[in-house]
């Protein structure tokens, strides 16, 4: 094959494209087992072969006949190859730091949220039974004005005032505690 290789590569060079459909069918199942060897996937072993193909095309000119074309094939697949597993490495690294950069955002938004949960557990337990019950009425059991007015016998008037001074009495707590 060597004289036909040199044959079929001095064609190349000079533009030929059966040729160089030729060069491309002699060598494909040898590059792509090299490629699959070394990636592990076929898929992106067929499409490396491509790109080191349409390279050689585009730098025909720049080929030596007289020099080892499969050398230089398998060398450039081996080059292009290690480039393509460094890539992945570096995005299987990037992955990871971005993985654990949002799970340490996630913690801190939890003991966050626990910590404002304490907050408020302490500022709830400062408000006085009646306003804690009106509140746990309205929240917990989501009854309206009216119910836990019949509820407590006062008046629906009552309830809101108790409701609105308790709701401020804890924002302004959370709000001091975040300071």
């Amino acid at each position: 094959m060597d004289c036909l290789n040199e044959r079929i590569l001095r064609k190349v060079i000079q533009g030929d494209q059966a040729a160089f459909a030729e060069l491309y069918k002699y060598y494909r199942t040898p590059a792509l087992k090299f490629c699959i060897t070394l990636l592990k996937d076929e898929e992106e072993a067929e499409n490396m072969i491509h790109e080191v193909f349409i390279k050689i095309w585009d730098r025909r000119s720049q080929i030596n006949p007289a020099l080892n074309f499969t050398s230089y094939l398998f060398t450039c697949l081996r080059n292009m190859a290690f480039d393509h597993l460094k890539k992945v490495e570096k995005n299987n690294q990037l992955k990871q730091q971005y993985l654990e950069k949002m799970t340490a955002l996630r913690d801190e938004e939890l003991e966050d949220k626990e910590m404002k949960f304490q907050i408020l557990y302490r500022a709830v337990n400062l408000l006085s039974e009646k306003r804690k019950q009106i509140l746990f009425l309205n929240i917990e059991e989501g009854k309206s004005y009216q119910e836990i007015a019949e509820m407590l016998m006062i008046s629906k008037n009552t309830v809101k005032n108790q409701l609105v001074k308790a709701k401020q009495f804890l924002r302004e707590k959370v709000d001091m505690a975040a300071l």
